[in-house]
């Protein structure tokens, strides 16, 4: 047993360093920009952007994504398996120890050269005994592949930060989409029964022959048209609530029955404009799936040193202590039953049909493919955070002329009214002034969800 301890603590004591066939790592160098053309003060250091909403409701409908999503248990679960995957990679560099014992009873033929006169043919072997074995990683095949798991786990903590920060920006645009359409459905509704209370009163003037059943007939279509636009934009409101339901990992039953909390709240403004603060170079190290792409990429090179160290020599070392007996109740009775061996092992590849080489070119193939995706994927980046700002801009300046057409167009219906209760215009006039009026809205509630949707968008670009 002394012995057996000396060679495991010497296998230990080696030098885990030494004739290294890893290429060396750097993170690949990207042309990007000096700074941001504007800033400003960054929001939401702890990572929670969507309060820059100031919505309550919003919030706990992100917490409750961030709980129950599947996408999200999906990236937990991920994770756990690369963290128990680089636990099997670094047990290599321990020692293997295994007890084995056994016990057989066996003949001997009489026509083989072991065949003895007097020696009994048959007899039992127990045999019990305690092994080590150790390779030792001279050429960093253990290492690498070490390495490898590690910035495979480093990756998979990336990707599920990627998932989370996508679930929230979903979450918020879901949300808001949801309340915009219940905004339409509302302003709709309050046409609708605005039309059908002047229709009512077109009929009792028609009943006194003030007007012709042409001119009523005329009414009644517009306001079947306004009637008409009410089910598809409910059929829209239930369908976004649905989907909403399904993204915060409710279960069937509550999918199928209950509904959505969110905030009851008309004719709100955009926020101020969400400006990116400081160096680009931040970006890429807030943006989760660029540190996923740049650690699948670290990976990749950690393994083609391995597959490259696969065509060295592995050397090992290995060792027994144990007893072994004719009889079982001899097995541990003494010294004389002891048996032990010391062994060192070379295998070196000579000829293997191309195995060696084919994976080492796979290797080498995998490790430009995720070079190429780490840099599509920074391309990808600021061409998002472009995108966004621009829609940011863009849906303000639609807001900001719909709200000054909704304006007019409320003036122009006031003056119509009056027009037609002093006898200068029709009632169709004045349906008019108020169809112009409800598109108006509508589009600046558009405006408004899709301000907010770029919100969500440059806040997950910029990696939250």
């Amino acid at each position: 047993m002394k012995r057996l301890c000396v060679i495991a603590l010497l296998a230990a004591a080696l030098p885990m360093s030494g004739c290294i066939n890893q290429p060396k790592y750097d993170r690949p160098a990207i042309e990007l920009p000096q700074a941001w053309k504007e800033t400003a003060p960054r929001f939401a250091e702890d990572g929670r952007w969507w309060r820059i909403y100031q919505d309550a409701e919003l919030e706990k409908v992100v917490d409750e994504a961030l709980k129950g999503n599947a996408d999200l248990v999906i990236a937990a679960a991920r994770v756990d398996e690369a963290r128990a995957l680089l636990g099997e990679a670094n047990s290599f560099f321990w020692p293997s120890v295994d007890l084995n014992a056994v016990t057989s009873r066996q003949q001997i033929s009489t026509r083989t050269a072991t065949s003895f006169p007097g020696i009994p043919r048959e007899y039992s072997n127990h045999r019990a005994t305690l092994n080590v074995s150790y390779e030792l990683d001279l050429f960093g095949r253990l290492r690498a592949g070490s390495a490898a798991a590690r910035h495979e786990l480093e990756a998979s903590e990336a990707s599920r930060e990627a998932v989370r920060l996508a679930l929230a920006a979903q979450a918020a645009k879901s949300y808001f989409a949801l309340r915009a359409l219940d905004e339409q459905v509302a302003l709709t509704r309050k046409t609708v029964s605005l039309r059908e209370e002047a229709l009512e009163l077109q009929r009792k003037r028609l009943r006194g022959g003030v007007i012709s059943e042409f001119e009523l007939r005329q009414l009644e279509a517009e306001t079947a048209v306004v009637r008409a636009q009410l089910p598809p934009l409910e059929r829209e409101r239930d369908r976004e609530e649905v989907a909403l339901a399904v993204l915060l990992g409710r279960t069937p039953r509550a999918v199928f029955q209950d509904s959505v909390a969110i905030k009851v709240a008309f004719e709100e403004a955009p926020g101020a404009p969400v400006l990116p603060a400081g160096m680009p170079s931040e970006l890429l190290l807030r943006r989760p799936d660029l540190v996923e792409a740049e650690r699948l990429l670290a990976s990749a090179n950690a393994r083609v040193a391995q597959t490259r160290a696969e065509m060295f020599p592995s050397i090992s070392l290995t060792a027994f202590l144990g007893s072994e007996s004719a009889a079982l109740a001899n097995l541990f009775s003494g010294g004389s039953a002891a048996t032990w061996q010391l062994a060192a092992g070379l295998s070196q590849p000579i000829f293997q049909g191309g195995r060696l080489a084919a994976r080492r070119d796979a290797a080498d193939a995998r490790e430009r493919a995720a070079l190429t995706q780490y840099e599509q994927a920074i391309r990808s980046a600021f061409g998002e955070v472009r995108t966004a700002l621009i829609v940011q801009a863009r849906a303000r300046e639609s807001y900001d002329a719909e709200s000054v057409r909704a304006a007019a167009l409320n003036e122009s219906l006031r003056l119509a009214r009056l027009r037609y209760q002093n006898g200068v215009a029709s009632q169709l006039d004045v349906i008019d002034a108020e169809r112009g009026l409800l598109q108006a809205q509508i589009a600046r509630i558009e405006a408004l969800r899709a301000h907010r949707a770029a919100v969500a968008d440059l806040f997950r670009a910029l990696g939250g």
